[in-house]
């Protein structure tokens, strides 16, 4: 440590040290600081905290008393353990004097302070404001910015400064906290300060958009009448020119008292004290899209917004260098938050454009992207479609797109052929493959929930057609099947976000199997307002429902459609949104203008497939062609040839203020005889159709049967296992233990139709040897697949809370395991020790070294205490990897199926004896060891950055 160096800089720079070495692959994030948690934040087990205490011992020069190390939190608790320590004889004191050390950016916004300690999403402004009240915070790309001017911009002190006056101006009118405040204003600068000024006034934001066609106007009335009486607004924020509007909303919702632009709102004069927000308060409501119904508001926290922003700043390593461009509409999730929150929190510059400006020339993204250096950027699938379709070679001179460093494909289904051509399109203007994401999320997550490791590129699975719409089974497709699905990967679930998929009885999938996505997360909604019964739909114990349908593969999520509009004829699941996209591509359809969806058959009572299209060619033999083409993509993609095909006027397929079908509104719509309609299939194909539903419901209600009945005759078969094989072993003498528990394990498998197949057994160090065994976690029966591959006496290390139970005490111990505490960390250390005493002993241990496992696959970062044992008693460690347990018992399930469990024993592992540092020994055998696991395992490394467990994993054994 140098005199210039403060306390705090040297102790957060070993902690960093420590956790590089102990998750080399994980990059900690930007605003990791002195009040991140060690264990939460850092991943700092207890070992790796004894070793962090001794090189901070050994910089000052001091010594730490084993309390203060267990019980730092921070590292701003080690900070000041440093200031009180005493210091070791013969030496002379440093400076211990704790300074403070702010997080800052570097290069051309190294003046930018992250806001870290924010709790609300207006403390998040103030930080900004105080810190860098000059720097631009948004760039509005109107005309004069296009021409190569300077254009309005926003300053984080503008942006403050003027939102308080509008809080001041809402305050004068009547707005309580808590009240809603609903704006209804085109992308621009009212809109921020709207926006943000309602937040300071202590009123809730609910963003509306305004009338987009004069045709629609009922209909957008109608809906937003929905709204506005929902969330009970107390006040109307506009622009100008929608005064007629407003007065028309204003007339149906009695509670609305105030209708003002921001001109009239903002004040020039002294602003009142203005109320505090709270991390736990409501920020805004987030209306959904009503895609399937009528929309509804979903709750959320500055807590929900701010975990949002700052996991999906870790994935894409935001910094305040970054520059993100966007023409996304701001009245929804991924522009509002994604695209302007991310921004602000992490001082990026945004760039911002109405999507009107877009639409109308989908070039002007491109050319802002090149303008500004655009590094991050984001559209709906459509948008590339569009840009692909309307934009000319001519007005691609001179483009650059090598800025881009990640472009985030996501709020609608995803088309691998659209982001294939989009790649290849624009390669050649320096967009790189690795910059496209597809991501995941949903306004009940606030919006990001997966994203795909950064620089990959999209990974796109071929699964056989037959068998997901048959059997709902995600299997890889035959080398040369031109029938395969193409669905594209959404990436792994953010850092403290979990999700899962459950089939119709809620029982957890394994991988490749198709079922509803659920998912849970510091980032998830409490609920939708004023509607408990959406409330109840939405929540399943403790995890949320998304409404899509998804399978996993390697951890990674891969969504095949909403639940919602999937439509099942003859047994078989069609997904509408692949049957319009190949529609709209028929000659004298309107592209993106296609509803594909089920109505029931009022005279056989089966489900008939309806395809929705509009055309502006009207003349009988392009109808007949065109209705043709359908029926036959209908028939090669989903073996099913269309009850009816519509074809209609435009304007007719009903869509969302986001460009989504609204697929069940188009269902109505025709049911109710409000389009055109074709004559429906004759009796005799309705007599088919009955008889062809008819066995596939049959032989679906009779698998679900079957797992339910399998999965009692398993645990009957637990029990009576149980209660032969445990007094055996607890009377039996030492050595003829471990043969009946091997006994019983294997009688176990065996009556529950289990194999297991052990490779790599030769490997096997002898028997008499000590040792020390790691595997991977994945399942309860993990333990059964070790013992079973060992072959012989080992002790298993179990956490320290098995012992409250008598009967897993009585039986743990008899077999000889130890148990380490995991929550008291004096104790924690303590047990350390004793296992490199019973190493030393001879013993051989078995260890699961992530500690736990959760829902997900993947392998987590592994604990220390492992190879601190190996290390300390110089002993090897082998290596095994456990694949199958997943799938036959996944997470915390109940219901077990048959499978096949692999063991693959892995070659010795040992230190170089000649390292003196037994903490370097250490790192070598666990790097060793988990390289093996991780690559025979089948599972996705959970140790990076991006998939490391930040938040609380719901624990399983």
């Amino acid at each position: 440590m140098t005199e210039n160096e403060s306390p705090q800089a040297v102790v957060m720079a070993l902690v960093r040290e420590v956790a590089a070495e102990l998750h080399p692959t994980r990059t900690l994030p930007p605003d990791a600081g002195p009040d991140h948690l060690l264990d939460h934040d850092f991943a700092l087990d207890s070992l790796g905290r004894l070793e962090l205490a001794g090189r901070i011992e050994d910089a000052f020069q001091i010594t730490l008393t084993e309390a203060r190390i267990a019980n730092a939190e921070t590292p701003r608790d080690l900070i000041a353990a440093v200031a009180g320590a005493s210091v070791r004889e013969g030496q002379a004191p440093g400076p211990l004097s704790p300074g403070p050390a702010p997080a800052v950016a570097g290069g051309e916004a190294g003046q930018v302070t992250l806001p870290l300690g924010a709790q609300t999403l207006t403390e998040m402004l103030d930080n900004h404001a105080m810190e860098s009240p000059e720097r631009v915070h948004i760039q509005l790309y109107d005309d004069e910015c296009e021409a190569g001017g300077a254009g309005v911009t926003l300053t984080y002190g503008q942006l403050r400064d003027g939102a308080r006056r509008v809080a001041a101006g809402l305050v004068n009118a009547g707005i309580n906290p808590g009240d809603a405040v609903a704006l209804m204003l085109p992308t621009g600068e009212d809109y921020f300060l709207a926006f943000f000024g309602i937040l300071y006034a202590g009123g809730v934001p609910v963003p509306i958009y305004p009338p987009a066609r004069i045709s629609l106007i009922s209909d957008h009335i109608r809906r937003h009448f929905g709204i506005l009486g929902n969330c009970r607004a107390r006040a109307l924020i506009i622009s100008a020119d929608a005064r007629e509007v407003a007065t028309l909303l204003k007339g149906g919702v009695e509670t609305i008292r105030t209708v003002a632009t921001v001109a009239d709102l903002a004040t020039d004069g002294e602003i009142p004290p203005l109320p505090a927000n709270a991390p736990g308060d409501i920020t805004f409501i987030q209306f959904t899209s009503g895609s399937t119904g009528q929309p509804k508001g979903v709750v959320l926290s500055h807590d929900n917004l701010l975990a949002n922003v700052r996991t999906m700043g870790r994935a894409l390593r935001a910094t305040p260098d970054d520059v993100f461009v966007s023409w996304l509409s701001l009245y929804h999730d991924m522009g509002l938050i994604g695209a302007w929150f991310g921004s602000l929190y992490h001082g990026v510059k945004l760039v911002i454009m109405s999507p009107l400006r877009f639409l109308a020339r989908p070039e002007r993204w491109l050319h802002a992207v090149h303008r500004f250096g655009g590094t991050i950027t984001a559209s709906p699938n459509f948008g590339m479609e569009l840009c692909l379709k309307r934009i000319g070679d001519e007005k691609l001179d001179g483009l650059d797109l090598s800025s881009l460093r990640a472009l985030c494909n996501g709020a609608e289904p995803i088309s691998p052929v659209t982001i294939e051509r989009f790649m290849e399109r624009f390669a050649a203007h320096g967009f790189r493959r690795a910059a496209m994401m597809p991501v995941y999320g949903l306004a009940e997550c606030s919006v990001g929930l997966t994203f795909p490791p950064l620089d990959r590129g999209p990974r796109i699975d071929r699964i056989d057609r037959d068998a997901l719409a048959q059997k709902a089974e995600a299997r890889v497709a035959a080398e040369g099947d031109e029938a395969a699905l193409a669905v594209v990967g959404c990436g792994l679930a953010l850092p403290g976000h979990h999700v899962r998929i459950v089939d119709a009885m809620g029982n957890e999938l394994p991988e490749r199997h198709e079922g509803r996505l659920q998912f849970l997360g510091p980032s998830a909604t409490s609920g939708y307002l004023r509607n408990p019964e959406a409330t109840a739909a939405l929540m399943d114990g403790i995890w949320l429902n998304s409404g899509d349908m998804a399978y996993m593969a390697d951890g990674e999520v891969f969504i095949t459609g909403r639940a919602k509009d999937m439509i099942i004829i003859a047994g078989r699941n069609i997904y509408p949104q692949e049957l319009e996209d190949a529609v709209g591509e028929i000659e004298g359809v309107r592209g993106g203008n296609v509803a594909v969806f089920a109505s029931p058959d009022p005279a056989g009572g089966t489900e008939r497939l309806v395809v929705l299209a509009e055309t502006r060619r009207f003349d009988e033999t392009t109808q007949a062609r065109i209705t043709r083409e359908i029926e036959a993509l209908a028939m090669d993609l989903t073996a099913h040839p269309p009850d009816a095909v519509v074809l209609s006027r435009p304007n007719t397929v009903l869509k969302t203020s986001s460009g989504k079908i609204r697929r069940a509104a188009c269902r109505e719509a025709y049911e109710r005889g409000w389009l055109e309609k074709r004559h429906a299939a004759p009796w005799l194909q309705v007599l088919r159709l009955t008889l062809l539903t008819t066995i596939p419901m049959a032989r679906r209600g009779l698998s679900a049967m079957t797992t339910a009945l399998y999965a009692a005759y398993v645990w009957a078969v637990a029990g009576i296992i149980g209660l032969t094989f445990w007094p055996l072993i607890a009377v039996a003498p030492r050595p003829a233990r471990w043969p009946i528990a091997r006994g019983a394990c294997r009688l176990m498998l065996g009556l529950s139709g289990i194999s297991l197949s052990v490779s790599g057994r030769e490997r096997l160090p002898d028997p008499k040897a000590p040792v020390v065994y790691v595997a991977n976690h994945a399942s309860f029966i993990d333990g059964f697949a070790l013992s079973l591959a060992i072959g012989r006496p080992i002790s298993f290390v179990a956490k320290r809370e098995l012992l409250s139970h008598w009967a897993p005490r009585i039986l743990l111990r008899r077999l000889g395991s130890l148990f380490v505490e995991r929550f008291d960390r004096e104790q924690g250390m303590a047990d350390a020790e004793r296992l490199v005493d019973a190493t030393r002993e001879g013993k051989a241990l078995a260890f699961f070294p992530e500690g736990t496992f959760i829902n997900r696959p993947g392998i987590l970062p592994f604990q220390m205490g492992a190879f601190h044992a190996a290390a300390e008693a110089g002993v090897p460690v082998v290596p095994m990897a456990i694949r199958g347990t997943r799938s036959i018992l996944v997470g915390d399930g109940w219901f077990p199926r048959p499978g096949r469990i692999r063991v693959t024993i892995g070659e010795v592992v040992a230190a170089n004896e000649e390292t003196a540092n037994a903490w370097q020994r250490a790192l070598t055998l666990r790097d060793g060891a988990r390289a093996y696991i991780l690559a025979h395992a089948g599972e996705p490394d959970m140790g990076t950055e991006r998939t490391a467990p930040l938040g609380h994993v719901p624990e399983r054994d």
